[in-house]
């Protein structure tokens, strides 16, 4: 493998990973990927639902949705977006997916430089395969993309095992999208506004008690906080609906489905506290720089757990745990025995107030 120098690409094509978690989980890569080439323009490849993560960073100059549900469907869809890319002109593709097809686009495209892990069979296509050990699988999930780049010779230094704190940004349009959206609910200004999200993609396991959530919004609305924002996909409004109808004092808002992902991220900004399951809005709302009480219990937070100052996370060590399943098989004792009182305890506590 012949060494790279980073003052060659003008151009450089960067393969965003396809959940919202992962994706915010990305940023620190591609900040180290700027300092390192500072010279070149980055463009990022990324499916469609997670595209807003990379369109508010002022060193990405464009990003292209790869459309799997569209135009790019299929195999022939994605031979017709490499054939796009090879227009371009790209220099270097770094691809930060693990998958094989991220490398079979960039080769298609005829990206003259192609780095990444040699995960999924793919090395052959790579002319910069960085081999993965069992070390870099055990660090945070934010330091795992950053060793692909020391891997390749683009970092000085070894990436530290407990991460690095993501910086993400929301765009102007959809910042102004939010204050417009919340002042025709009839949120003031000076309110301090809660965020929640009860679901998460990965499955139930992850998911703190519906009553639990409704009953930490309850005395947050006694402790001068709210109203209470319920984030979730389309796919999460039971999971919402069933914290709402059992919320007894709070105002809430159900926004399940009723926003896009730019859209979700600027109210996220807006909020004084998050409470949230491990999901992707967890690792949004730290990046925003939101206080952000998170609630483990089927995964690890070493590996994926929220970064920053103003993080807690709130997790009962238990003996078959972490276990990460999606399903838990047991009576989901892990998140059960977490109560609302120690949580929103924590929230007050990075908001430097007394609990209840």
């Amino acid at each position: 493998m012949r060494p790279l120098d980073p003052t060659q690409p003008r151009r450089i094509l960067v393969r965003g990973t396809n959940w919202v978690g992962d994706a915010v989980m990305n940023l620190p890569a591609l900040e180290a990927l700027h300092r390192a080439c500072p010279q070149a323009e980055l463009e990022v490849l990324a499916r469609p639902w997670v595209a807003a993560v990379y369109q508010g960073l002022p060193f990405v100059s464009r990003v292209r949705q790869l459309a799997v549900d569209g135009e790019h469907k299929y195999a022939w869809g994605r031979l017709r977006a490499a054939g796009g890319l090879r227009a371009a002109g790209y220099d270097w593709a770094v691809l930060l997916q693990n998958a094989i097809e991220a490398a079979f686009i960039a080769w298609w495209a005829r990206i003259p430089v192609r780095i990444g892990f040699n995960s999924d069979a793919r090395g052959w296509l790579l002319t910069h395969s960085v081999r993965r050990t069992s070390y870099m699988r055990r660090v945070h999930e934010t330091s795992y993309y950053l060793w692909m780049l020391r891997g390749a010779g683009l970092l000085d230094q070894d990436p530290p095992a407990q991460g690095v704190r993501p910086r993400l940004r929301v765009t102007s349009d959809d910042a102004a999208w939010a204050e417009d959206f919340l002042a025709a609910r009839g949120v003031s200004a000076g309110e301090r506004l809660v965020g929640m999200a009860p679901g998460a993609a990965f499955g139930p396991a992850k998911c703190w008690p519906a009553e639990h959530y409704a009953w930490a919004a309850d005395l947050l609305h006694n402790q001068g906080l709210g109203p209470v924002l319920l984030f979730g996909s389309g796919s999460e409004k039971p999971a919402v609906r069933a914290v709402s109808s059992k919320v007894r004092r709070a105002r809430v808002l159900e926004l399940a489905g009723a926003t896009d992902l730019g859209q979700a991220l600027a109210l996220l900004s807006r909020l004084s506290l998050m409470i949230t399951n491990d999901s992707g809005l967890m690792h949004a709302a730290a990046a925003l720089g939101v206080p952000t009480v998170a609630v483990f219990g089927s995964t690890n937070p070493l590996a994926t757990g929220p970064l920053g100052r103003e993080v807690r996370v709130v997790q009962h060590p238990v003996d078959c745990g972490p276990c990460k399943k999606p399903v838990c098989p047991t009576d989901q004792k892990c998140l059960r025995a977490i109560t609302a009182d120690e949580v929103v305890r924590a929230g007050l506590e990075l908001l430097g107030e007394a609990g209840p």
